[in-house]
């Protein structure tokens, strides 16, 4: 693995473990660091395969699915997690009043597929 692909599912595994510790008390930024762990993991796919680093959210998303569109084992639910969970972070940073909450479900869920998307993006990283 490149250093600085490496680098990143460092900080993805970081985000992960901060999501976890956050789930309880602040759902919101539980969600948020799902969402940012699922980024850098795909950050460092991205590095590993291209040796670039795209600088914007919706570049991540974009680059990812041209690099993944003929991959079978990158699945529906994996290939949505970005745009899925960039709501949550949208919310906890941009929002208030009613509505405007991340319920400890949701974030929950967030989670458990942020580990499906990093260990993914590890696995895809390693190869065959």
């Amino acid at each position: 693995m490149k250093p600085e692909a490496s680098l990143f599912m460092d900080k993805a595994h970081v985000c992960l473990s901060k999501a976890v510790g956050m789930l309880d008390r602040w759902p919101d930024e539980a969600g948020r660091a799902a969402y940012l762990a699922g980024l850098h993991a795909a950050q460092a796919f991205i590095v590993e395969k291209t040796g670039q680093f795209v600088k914007s959210h919706r570049g991540v998303q974009r680059e990812l699915g041209r690099l993944t569109k003929d991959d079978a084992s990158f699945d529906l639910d994996l290939r949505a997690f970005l745009g899925t969970t960039y709501n949550l972070k949208a919310i906890a940073d941009y929002e208030a009043g009613p509505g405007s909450d991340v319920s400890p479900e949701r974030a929950a869920d967030a989670i458990m597929e942020a580990r499906r998307f990093v260990r993914r993006m590890a696995d895809m990283i390693a190869g065959p």
